[in-house]
């Protein structure tokens, strides 16, 4: 049975009510990101209450177009406004979410994603129909925002807490082990690491040439030396028994051959070596994540790029939100037992999964 509401109706009101509320904060979303990418708060954090043209000459931007923005961050309660002076503030709870300051509880990082998913529309409603999925070329500055992402949820908390998840894994490290980062894009953790464990060797191994050269450059300009970042195919990755730790950092989902990429993984450890994947915190039935904080956004980003990325290259596609009884059953297929899944408190987007293959 159906149940028809009219125009008027109470239930019909209320979501139109949220309706108007969706597309508001859609647009927040994206001037959000436009205060990231200016530096309109990091300016702002740092000013007294002042006018839009001061705002404007302190950010070395154009007087119009911060105007402008600034009417979307005051009817957006994000920014204070005096009508009095004409002078806008950003207040210091605010900033404590906004700037680069406030890195890794930076929310505006995560903003660029709506523009990031929504520069590739058109070819994701095409795929729709075809079904063969989107290319990693069609979402211009995918790297550079993954690359910055990466750097507030793994760089930033490698040590303490991801790294100590791993029982001894410090004193290991300090002691010289090899370790390995699958599809570490543009190397951001395993420079980060090698930088700290002079004694460690470190190999990050990734497809994009974009990304790898990206990293190369970074690893060259801080001077590390005991890292090496490789383009490849993990899926073909033949390196049997040569790894004491091998980490994984928001990517086995996205991979073409998931189930292939864990086997290699396994093989590449040797024994009692960990593995360490980092991967979206979700269940793999849409019906457990009903009262998931972040599930609209989650399967939008899944949609819209990691199902489809993956289907594109010929993988299964299986999105973001594959769930953790999906991937505690693939750890195990690949050869891993009794794995761990943890969770810590500065991600609350990820899942932390700890294997240890066994003697």
């Amino acid at each position: 049975m159906s149940v028809v509401t009219s125009p008027e109706s109470p239930a019909t009101e209320n979501f139109a009510e949220r309706a108007f509320q969706i597309i508001n904060d859609a647009g927040l979303a994206l001037m959000l990101s436009v205060g990231h990418r200016t530096g309109l708060f990091d300016t702002m954090s740092a000013l007294p209450p002042s006018t839009a043209a001061q705002i404007a000459k302190s950010a070395q931007l154009n007087e119009r177009y911060v105007r402008e923005w600034l009417g979307a961050m005051v009817t957006g309660r994000i920014v204070t406004y005096d009508e009095r002076t004409e002078t806008y503030s950003l207040p210091a709870e605010h900033a404590a979410l906004l700037t680069r300051a406030a890195s890794p509880n930076n929310v505006a990082v995560t903003m660029q994603w709506v523009s990031v998913l929504g520069g590739a529309e058109d070819a994701i409603v095409e795929a729709f129909h075809h079904g063969r999925g989107v290319p990693y070329s069609a979402y211009r500055r995918f790297h550079v925002v993954m690359a910055e992402e990466s750097r507030q949820t793994v760089v930033e908390g490698l040590q303490p807490p991801i790294l100590p998840l791993v029982d001894g894994l410090d004193g290991k490290l300090k002691a010289g082990i090899d370790v390995l980062d699958v599809a570490c894009g543009s190397g951001q953790a395993a420079v980060a690491m090698a930088e700290t464990y002079r004694d460690s060797r470190f190999t990050g191994i990734d497809m994009s040439s974009e990304a790898i050269t990206a990293g190369r450059a970074e690893a060259e300009v801080r001077g590390v030396k005991n890292v090496s970042l490789v383009q490849g195919d993990v899926a073909e990755l033949w390196l049997d028994g040569k790894y004491d730790l091998v980490t994984a950092f928001d990517a086995i989902h996205d991979q073409a051959k998931p189930d292939r990429v864990l086997e290699r993984i396994y093989a590449a450890l040797r024994p009692g070596g960990t593995f360490l994947m980092q991967d979206i915190a979700g269940h793999t039935h849409v019906g457990d994540n009903r009262d998931h904080p972040l599930g609209p956004f989650m399967y939008t980003v899944s949609c819209m790029h990691c199902m489809s990325v993956s289907l594109a290259s010929g993988g299964p596609g299986l999105g973001a939100m594959w769930g953790r009884e999906k991937a505690v059953e693939m750890l195990n297929a690949a050869g891993f037992r009794n794995v761990r899944v943890e969770t810590l408190p500065h991600d609350p987007i990820n899942y932390y999964y700890v294997a240890v293959k066994q003697s």
